[in-house]
């Protein structure tokens, strides 16, 4: 069996944010052709003892905690032109000591580079055998802040949506493959970088289609009859509370004005003051931390996903849609989803649009909308199905040995 070094910012477990969904996947996927040696990233303290559990797919695991605000100290520390800030935030000289041991004592017939920030760990390793699961363009996400926010971090978001598409656009031409989650996003990237055309590839996310399933009994999580209204998603995630927060405050109370019991729950973890102070707001629920998101979704009379900022593809979308509920969703979150708006899924562009997409599901008018949602997603987003474009991609990949350059 072949090795493959498996270099994430990030521990991909438990799967309760999209990248670390998207990860664990990988790992059990890649498990079947390669013995894997995970080093990551651990940014939650409780997180760490969840290590063990990826011993199942990886004959190797290593995890190097980090607390986030030293490594935003570490990043503006070792500020320098043109380096984007990222690459210093997800830097740990242990991890790099580990990698750089790792591939000195076995050779690795893989290198995959799991976001864009981790390829600095692997900057002196010669090609073939690179892979970049860049998933979504990390640079954009930043512009996109920039074009929000106002001075001084105005300025700051901009350099480094800027430094890191120049980062982006090397680490690319540096491996074989380059994966996004949709081929907007790989579309969107050749138009800023059209050197990388012939290396970039689309491997769409996937969902858990058995976990994530209709007709499951769950006790109900509301207290009022409602109907309830549900978000899902990490909410130190800044697009998710942007959404929460613009949801909360444009959208809520135009339906509370036709529906007066009408909830929205905001359910995920690391609620910040601002998202908190949400529930003092009539009508509105925050959560924080819950240990199954399921029994929200089932329970939920419409799933929401207002985003306003948003790149690559939402899980909390396609969990919705393969537990068979009516979902209305913004433009911005229904990018890249393989569904046809109107039969699987509502899309509403704004106040107006919103509420009234709402209330047409309230009122019944849309009664296949969650049962086509559900076979849109058994049709096309089983994680066998997605993941056979990354078998086909690692075909391609010269059977060499990779070794680092000497320290």
């Amino acid at each position: 069996m072949r090795d493959l070094l498996f270099i994430s910012h990030r521990i991909p477990y438990p799967p309760d944010k999209g990248e670390k969904i998207r990860g664990l996947h990988l790992l059990r996927h890649l498990s079947r052709s390669f013995r894997i040696h995970l080093g990551c990233l651990v940014d939650e303290p409780g997180d760490m003892q969840h290590l063990p559990r990826l011993r199942e797919w990886c004959a190797e695991v290593a995890g190097f905690p980090i607390d986030k605000r030293r490594q935003k100290l570490r990043a503006l520390a070792m500020l320098r032109p043109g380096r984007p800030l990222m690459l210093d935030y997800y830097g740990h000289p242990g991890l790099r000591r580990w990698v750089r041991y790792s591939m000195a004592r076995r050779h690795m017939d893989i290198v995959y580079i799991y976001s864009v920030a981790m390829a600095s760990y692997v900057e002196d390793v010669q090609r073939p055998g690179l892979i970049l699961d860049a998933q979504d363009i990390d640079s954009e996400k930043w512009a996109t802040y920039a074009g929000e926010a106002r001075l001084p971090m105005r300025a700051v978001w901009s350099r480094e949506g800027r430094t890191l598409l120049a980062y982006e656009r090397r680490a690319a031409m540096r491996c074989d493959h380059t994966l996004f989650v949709s081929q907007q996003e790989c579309d969107r990237f050749v138009a800023l970088a059209p050197e990388t055309a012939a290396r970039v590839h689309a491997v769409e996310n996937g969902v858990d289609l058995q976990r994530f399933a209709p007709g499951q009994a769950f006790a109900t999580p509301f207290r009022t009859a409602g109907p309830h209204l549900v978000f899902t998603g990490n909410m130190d995630y800044w697009p998710n509370a942007d959404a929460v927060r613009w949801f909360a405050a444009e959208v809520v109370p135009p339906l509370r004005q036709q529906h007066p019991a009408i909830e929205f729950h905001v359910v995920g973890a690391n609620p910040g003051p601002a998202v908190l102070r949400l529930a003092d707001r009539p009508g509105v629920r925050v959560t924080g931390r819950v240990p199954d998101v399921r029994p929200y979704l089932a329970h939920a009379d419409a799933c929401v996903a207002p985003l306003r900022i948003a790149r690559g593809i939402q899980n909390k979308v396609l969990e919705a849609m393969a537990m068979g509920r009516p979902v209305v969703a913004s433009p911005q979150a229904f990018e890249g989803v393989r569904a046809a708006a109107g039969r699987d899924l509502l899309v509403a562009d704004g106040v107006e649009a919103m509420c009234g997409g709402i209330t047409e599901v309230l009122a019944g008018a849309h009664p296949g909308l969650g049962a086509a949602a559900r076979t849109a997603m058994l049709q096309s987003y089983a994680w066998p199905k997605t993941l056979a474009k990354l078998d086909a991609l690692l075909s391609t990949v010269p059977a060499t040995h990779l070794t680092a350059s000497p320290a």
